[in-house]
């Protein structure tokens, strides 16, 4: 069994001092004690007023928001390391009439950010949204961001994100680590408990009441009863197979999620029990990604300060920082997260897999992505030939981008990621940095010249211009993923967990990406938001009662 302290999350940041790893051990100890006799004997079932599935973003601002109120609160992980897809997240949290707002002029208001949140997704999918609860959860945004700072942290904005008709994007500084590390130290010092290595297995119910957990921690079972509430806060389903097989069809059961541990656990657990779990087939992709770093160097923003005094100046610096300065530090974000835009196959780049062949027709969405997830690894390459390597080096093409914030050219990728990114005067060289075979490549990009020699002359398109020139760059490896799920539990504005008659299962809360009520939150900003201010929102309510 494995406690998680504020040296776990420190430690992951790279700035552990002799101090704070003492502080870990004490308190790791003073856990174990306090655990010590529930696991030894498994006789004893530990009573809590508050138990939270899962230490992501949502879970640990339920419990911080619980805590702080004098609940006793439990934080159960089944991974060894808190933060779940909030920790790899940039960090971004969209929100209304907020200070930053009103020292930047903004006039802003919750109609306004409801009408242009309605924006982002296509009108089939925004037809499904829980028009009410997104308004409500809208409303409280700035009332959230205010607690996070009390909290410590601190943001940077606000920065535009078309189509909001102002800037509302806040960026939490130096990333969504500081979430995650601010939100456990509250939790932690106001006599909260965190248990990772904690796989809950089973809710426990007695008459018709949510009464306690089953936990599997070192492959024992231990029972935990809640007082006042079971919260669950697990995160999507994103890299589900089974689940998206399910709810979306079986061809996008290869397709995997940005966090591999996003498995639909809470889902699983309300469905269990009753719930009703609404819009499961609507999913943020997939879409196609480089894939991560593998290198264990930390970058340069894992070792920037997340809390405390020094990430406090951090913030007050930001806003002095030079636009240039700062779209560079941005742009190091891009080149690791963000995807390539869909423009660069519709000017005639190709897809390639890790044997040269070409597979698919890169312009068809989501065929395209559904092909990569079949290849060998399922991994595929962008192959561009010198007129891309041109177009794509200066406005208005680009690699990918936060828009009009930064922007990422060919020549950002050859420099920032040489990982995912090599240039070769030839075909048969640039194949061999790959170890992909020249000659099947060369046979390709033949092909692909005779193909589109062959289309009709009369309507020109830049899709149809053959590939040639005495630069070539390479791209990948890249993998289709979904970056989260918008299914999740029905709930009520007290966060309570719905069955399909509208009644309430007693005792089971959700927040988060578990409770998302119908919910759709496309946007960057969102679903962060969505996480910190369903999970301060629980806690008030909770306490409240209690």
């Amino acid at each position: 069994m494995q406690f998680a302290t504020a040296e776990c999350v420190t430690a992951e940041l790279g700035c552990v001092s002799d101090a704070s790893k003492f502080a870990g051990v004490t308190v790791n100890l003073a856990l174990w004690v306090a655990f010590y006799p529930s696991f030894t004997r498994g006789k004893k079932i530990e009573n809590f007023a508050v138990i939270i599935v899962g230490a992501g973003g949502s879970g640990l601002a339920a419990a911080a928001s619980c805590a702080e109120r004098g609940l006793k609160t439990l934080v159960l992980e089944k991974q060894s390391r808190i933060g779940g897809t909030t920790g790899i997240a940039i960090g971004s949290f969209t929100a209304n009439r907020t200070k930053h707002q009103q020292r930047a002029g903004i006039d802003d208001s919750v109609d306004d950010h409801a009408e242009d949140a309605g924006k982002f997704p296509k009108p089939d999918i925004e037809a499904r949204n829980n028009d009410e609860l997104r308004r409500y959860f809208l409303s409280h945004t700035g009332e959230t961001l205010d607690w996070l700072m009390k909290l410590g942290l601190n943001f940077h904005g606000p920065s535009p994100e078309p189509p909001n008709r102002v800037a509302r994007m806040h960026n939490v500084v130096p990333n969504a680590k500081a979430y995650i590390a601010t939100l456990q130290s509250h939790v932690l010092r106001h006599e909260g408990k965190i248990v990772c290595d904690a796989q809950v297995t089973e809710l426990i119910v007695e008459n018709d009441r949510v009464v306690g957990v089953d936990v599997s921690i070192n492959g024992n079972t231990q029972r935990f009863h809640a007082d006042c509430a079971v919260v669950l806060a697990a995160g999507d389903y994103a890299n589900s197979g089974a689940m998206i097989s399910r709810f979306k069809g079986n061809e996008y059961s290869e397709i995997e999620g940005i966090n591999p541990n996003a498995h639909g656990d809470g889902h699983l657990l309300a469905e269990s029990v009753g719930a009703e779990l609404l819009n499961m087939d609507v999913t943020y992709g997939p879409e196609l990604r480089f894939v991560p770093p593998t290198s264990k160097r930390s970058d340069f923003t894992q070792l920037l300060p997340s809390h405390g005094p020094a990430a406090r100046i951090l913030g007050w610096l930001l806003p002095y920082v030079p636009n240039a300065l700062l779209a560079a530090f941005i742009k190091r974000l891009l080149v690791t997260w963000q995807h390539p835009e869909d423009s660069l196959f519709d000017d005639g780049a190709v897809l390639i897999n890790q044997t040269g062949q070409r597979f698919c027709d890169e312009t068809e969405w989501p065929d395209r992505e559904i092909a990569v997830a079949q290849q060998s690894g399922k991994v595929a390459y962008i192959l561009l030939d010198e007129s891309l390597i041109d177009s794509y080096s200066h406005w208005p093409k680009f690699i990918s981008t936060a828009p009009k914030i930064a922007y990422a050219y060919v020549a950002d990728y050859l420099k920032m990621r040489p990982d995912i990114a090599v240039e070769a005067s030839s075909i048969e060289a640039l194949a061999k940095l790959r170890g992909i075979d020249a000659r099947q490549l060369s046979q390709t990009v033949d092909e692909v010249n005779q193909q589109r020699g062959s289309q009709d002359s009369s309507s020109p398109s830049p899709r149809n211009r053959q590939l040639s020139g005495r630069r070539w760059v390479l791209l990948g490896p890249a993998k289709a993923y979904f970056t989260t799920t918008e299914g999740g539990a029905a709930i009520d504005q007290s966060f309570r967990v719905l069955k399909r008659d509208g009644s309430h299962i007693d005792g089971l809360y959700a927040v988060g990406q578990n409770g998302l009520g119908g919910q759709v939150l496309w946007g960057h900003g969102l679903h962060i938001g969505w996480a910190m201010t369903s999970g301060r929102l629980l806690g008030k309510l909770l306490a409240d009662q209690h």
